[in-house]
């Protein structure tokens, strides 16, 4: 492993791991760009060029900017309410062990898969490739994933429509 990998995923997993923790919504917003910027630097590295450039259009850039015009705008009349309280020890514990799962199937996940080259070589696969792989026999997981996602998004913008309703301003 080079330095430079090592750099960029303590960049990706500091931040990450700062914006989780942190009590200001808007400095997490800002860390979590930081995160996705270490992602694209991490394509820099793995040498994909047009991905990295991607990742910094698509989220460094427009999603970025979504995220922090949602948080401004949402948190407009509660200025001093911008800090989020800390989460409870069950719901750390209850994210840790999320995590961990998460981890152990992307690990069997890339353990399984048949890209083993040199270490050294760095990647050895195409883009091409990569898409079959994703289609052929991970198919069904990456459609579960899509509507897992966009049944979160769906969720999410009925809890804020919801929590619209009740504010003070609403009432007569």
């Amino acid at each position: 492993m080079t330095f430079a990998l090592l750099l960029i995923g303590l960049m990706m997993l500091g931040s990450a791991a700062w914006a989780m923790l942190g009590r200001n919504l808007i400095h997490s917003a800002l860390l979590l760009i930081a995160s996705w910027a270490g992602v694209a630097g991490f394509y820099l590295w793995a040498g994909a060029e047009f991905v990295a450039f991607a990742q910094v259009l698509v989220y460094v850039g427009a999603v970025s900017m979504v995220v922090l015009f949602a948080v401004l705008l949402t948190r407009q009349n509660q200025i001093s309410a911008t800090l989020i309280e800390p989460a409870s020890r069950a719901r750390a514990a209850t994210g840790i062990l999320t995590a961990a799962c998460v981890g152990a199937i992307f690990g069997a996940a890339i353990l399984s898969t048949g890209f083993h080259g040199a270490a050294s070589a760095g990647p050895v696969s195409s883009v091409k490739r990569i898409g079959l792989e994703l289609m052929h026999r991970n198919g069904a997981a990456l459609l579960i994933v899509g509507v897992i996602l966009t049944v979160a998004l769906l969720g999410a913008t009925v809890l804020a429509a919801s929590d619209s309703k009740n504010s003070p301003e609403d009432l007569p």
